[in-house]
This record gives C-alpha cells, structure tokens and sequence, in this order.
C-alpha cells in the first residue's frame, strides 16, 4: 500500500541522496579495481589475525562492493528503504569501529574506502565515517517520512536487475584491466624520475687529533691527498633528495647488483617489460602468449625484459613459457601496482606507458607493430 500523503522532508531528501551518492561512488571506485580492494582485503585480515578467511577475500571483497554499492542504490532511488535505511546505519557502525582502530593503532596503511581514486589517512577516514554514521542515524530515525511509490516485489526487482549490471562490470575489470585506472603506471603517464640533479651526498670526516668534524660535498673533498686522509677519518654520510620526485618504487638489478632501473624504465626506444609477481600462480596461457610476442621481436631493436620476485622457480618455468628474455628481480607489492594481471604485460618509450595489457588481451604482432610503428 503506498503512502502518497506523506511529504519527504528536504532535509532527509538532501542527506539520503548525498549518503547514498557517497556509497554509490565508494562502490564504484572499488568496483572499478577489484583485485585492488582485494589487496586491502588482506591488509586487514592479516591486521586482525584471521588468517581462517584468506582464502575467501576475492568472495569478500565482491560482496563488499555489492553490498555498498546496492545500499547506495537503494538510497538515492528509495527502493527498500526501510531495509536499506536500517543497512546503512549497521554498516556505518562498523566500518567506523574499525577504522577508528586503524587510526589508532595504524593497522594498515590505507583503508582503500575510495580505493585509488582518492587517498585518505587513517584519521580522515575515521572523521567520514563519523559524519557518514550520523547521516545513516538521522535517515533511519526519519525512514518513515520517505515516500515510496512502487511495491516492494518491484523495488526488489529493480535493485536485483541493477547489482546484475554492476556484477558484470566488477567481472569485467577483474578479468581485464580497470577500464579508469587511477594509479600512477596509468597509460600516458610519463614514469621518468625527476630533480635527480639535485641529489647531494654529504660525507663527514673527524679530525683525528682534533675531534673537529667537517662535512664535505661529495666528490668535493680531498680524498686524493694522502696526508689529509691519514689526520681525518670518514664518520657519517648523508644524501639530500628533497628535490627528487619519484615516480614509482621499483628498483631493478642485475646479478651482480648493477643499478638497470633507468636503462630499462627510461629506455628512449620501445620497451617490453613483462610481469608477474607470482610465477607459481601466472596464468599459463598468458606467459605462453608473452614468449611467442618476444620471438617475434627477436630480430627487433626493441627491448623485452621480465620483472619477478620468483627467480628461484625460473629454470622450472623456462621451457615450458620459452623463457628466453632477460629476468630481473622485482618487489611483488610494486609490480602488483604496476598492472593488475599475473603475468601483465607493459609498452614504455622514453619512460612514458604507452599501453598495458592484462593476459587475457595480450596483442598478436599485428598490434604489437601497429603500437610501435605510430
């Protein structure tokens, strides 16, 4: 039976829209990344001990985008507002129990409440949620005043048809890349570090008769002179990068230690570099893909590299994926933040991401040379 003769208050017309806009685009930002959100999944399973759920945290961070995203739904289109009313305020009181204890104790680093897109500290979420949480109060106090102009079997239907269309668009970003990605390797990002100019190394030598202390810009001090060095011994070193501005945190080296980042990040040519931050559990298909693209730029000028932290299972690996690019060592956590995909595959020149690739979309050659070719 609908109620036509109660009148919305403004006010709970204009907080009921803007907390559902806000849940709406918290879900979405997620949605949009959901490995992401997974990734934050485990950050507070592990802060909390509950090692027992590990292996549901994909199921959980799905559920979770779902289920904001419908109560945001509900709530800005009035679709089972008595439930979605009652949904807001417990989900509102629990997230911010949790991240009032994040922002006490820093269990995680970043909450991931708008995933990429905006970046909060631990404390300025707790005081949203706090804001939010007294929104969700005041909405569920006064649910009675809001008008519902459709039958509860309909407004099922209806947010049921809508979570449907969302599930399939969660489904495409996990499957393929993030159609927004809002993370620093985004294409058309240029990656190349700057201020390195600027970096100065201080070194400081003690007076060994003295104790006088004295600090030197390197490689401005006498270290050729035999005399001075025998009266003045090195104490301390350290290097002034405030100037520098880095682009990533990825940090590659050869066998023997020798510094490739620049070499290969800022390669002034093409520059292939294939990733995989768990070889164990690439897809297989997709490393397969990514040595076929590699045999087939062999007789190229253009570089093909791999970035992995699982050096110790290449040889095991390298007939079967055909492995006979270079490999270097890379940190999991950078490359899972480079490409959301295991194996990804990444086009540089001149330090700017001109394509990425997840492994279900890996290019034949005919894209490969129409890419390199522009």
């Amino acid at each position: 039976m609908f109620r036509k003769n109660i009148i919305e208050p403004i006010a709970v017309k204009i907080i009921r829209v803007f907390t559902g806009l806000i849940f709406i685009f918290s879900s979405f930002v997620k949605g949009v990344d959901p490995i992401g959100t997974d990734y934050r999944v485990v950050d507070y399973l592990e802060a909390y001990g509950w090692y027992f759920l590990m292996d549901y945290t994909l199921a959980l961070s799905i559920l979770l985008i779902s289920v904001e995203f419908l109560l945001g739904v509900a709530m800005v289109f009035k679709l089972r507002i008595r439930l979605a009313s009652l949904g807001v305020l417990l989900i509102m009181v629990f997230f911010t129990i949790v991240t009032y204890f994040d922002a006490m104790y820093e269990l995680v680093p970043d909450c991931g409440c708008f995933g990429d897109a905006v970046k909060l500290t631990n404390w300025e979420t707790f005081y949203k949620n706090i804001v939010l949480l007294a929104f969700a109060l005041f909405i569920f106090l006064y649910r009675s005043k809001i008008v519902i102009r459709m039958s509860n079997l309909m407004q099922t239907i209806v947010l049921i048809a809508i979570l449907g269309v969302f599930d399939l668009f969660i489904s495409h970003n996990y499957n393929h890349l993030p159609v927004i990605d809002f993370r620093e390797w985004k294409v058309g990002n240029d990656m190349k570090s700057s201020g390195k100019e600027t970096v100065v190394n201080y070194l400081a030598y003690k007076n060994k008769n003295t104790g006088e202390i004295k600090e030197y810009i390197s490689p401005n001090y006498p270290w050729n002179d035999s005399v001075w060095m025998s009266e003045w011994e090195f104490v301390d070193q350290r290097i002034d990068n405030s100037q520098l501005e880095l682009k990533h945190g990825l940090i590659i080296e050869d066998e023997n230690g020798h510094d490739l980042t620049d070499e290969i990040i800022e390669n002034h040519g093409y520059q292939f570099i294939l990733t995989s931050y768990d070889l164990d559990d690439a897809a297989g298909q997709g490393m397969i893909d990514a040595g076929t693209i590699f045999n087939k730029l062999m007789d190229s000028d253009i570089s093909f590299v791999m970035l992995t932290p699982s050096l110790d299972v290449i040889d095991k690996y390298r007939d079967k994926y055909k492995i006979n690019y270079d490999v270097y060592p890379a940190d999991d956590i950078e490359l899972k933040a480079m490409i959301r995909s295991n194996p990804g595959l990444v086009l540089l020149k001149n330090g700017i991401v001109i394509e990425k690739w997840h492994h279900n979309d890996f290019p034949n050659i005919d894209k490969v040379n129409e890419l390199i070719t522009k």
